[in-house]
């Protein structure tokens, strides 16, 4: 099964890889965005719990769990920004320790990813989605699952379509989301749909969609032609 050039939604470090993923055949998985995609502060959801055990001046209005939770989260992204994976990982571990929330999950997925640990970012980016199935982001945890049930050294493109599929819905017009569910709806020979997906792509702005339409609907027309060839045979016979 080959899988033609996707658009990599998923976070990433260098810009290019090059590897054979058990029969799943790319050169390369590209990116529109250049820097990691991860949750900051504004997407915590607000705290309705407040803390406040004395008058002192020292008293504090907010959970200190969740302040230490949040300086664990703002630093771990600043790591990954940097590049620093490893120390990014340890900060977002020790935010989902401290107060377990959907962000914290997301980010650590995000390091899971880039480490190529592809289990345990699955596990995270599910979690994450749990937490908080009507987050606003939810179409990028779809996302990033897809690309790594594709990427994992087992393929599953089934996983993959299926969350492609809910990302889509949550998202129509998503031109990463919408090109990379055409590469893996072409990979597993559903043509007809892969080609109004990869039309989708284009109408949304990616412009290299247009060589797998001429590419795809080339298959579908050799396709039909090989079925009426056999038509024919059997009629003959």
């Amino acid at each position: 099964m080959s899988f033609p050039y996707l658009l990599r939604k998923a976070p990433k470090i260098s810009s290019l890889f090059s590897r054979n993923f058990g029969g799943l055949n790319r050169s390369a998985l590209h990116s529109l965005s250049k820097r990691p995609v991860v949750l900051s502060r504004t997407a915590l959801p607000v705290a309705t719990k407040r803390y406040a055990t004395s008058v002192t001046p020292h008293s504090s209005p907010i959970d200190p769990a969740e302040a230490e939770a949040l300086r664990c989260l703002e630093q771990g992204t600043a790591k990954l920004e940097e590049g620093d994976v490893h120390a990014a990982k340890s900060l977002y571990q020790r935010s989902v320790e401290i107060k377990r929330n959907a962000s914290s999950l997301f980010n650590l997925g995000v390091t899971h990813y880039h480490l190529k640990e592809f289990d345990e970012a699955i596990a995270a980016w599910k979690e994450s989605i749990a937490l908080q199935p009507s987050s606003p982001d939810a179409h990028t945890s779809w996302c990033h699952l897809a690309s790594a049930y594709i990427i994992s050294p087992v393929p599953r493109p089934d996983l993959a379509l299926h969350h492609l599929e809910v990302a889509s819905s949550l998202c129509p017009e998503d031109p990463e989301i919408a090109f990379n569910h055409a590469a893996v709806l072409e990979a597993t020979g559903r043509l007809e749909e892969a080609l109004e997906k990869y039309k989708l792509a284009q109408k949304y702005g990616v412009e290299r969609a247009s060589v797998h339409i001429r590419n795809v609907s080339a298959k579908i027309l050799g396709k039909r032609m090989k079925d009426a060839d056999k038509s024919d045979s059997k009629n003959d016979d």
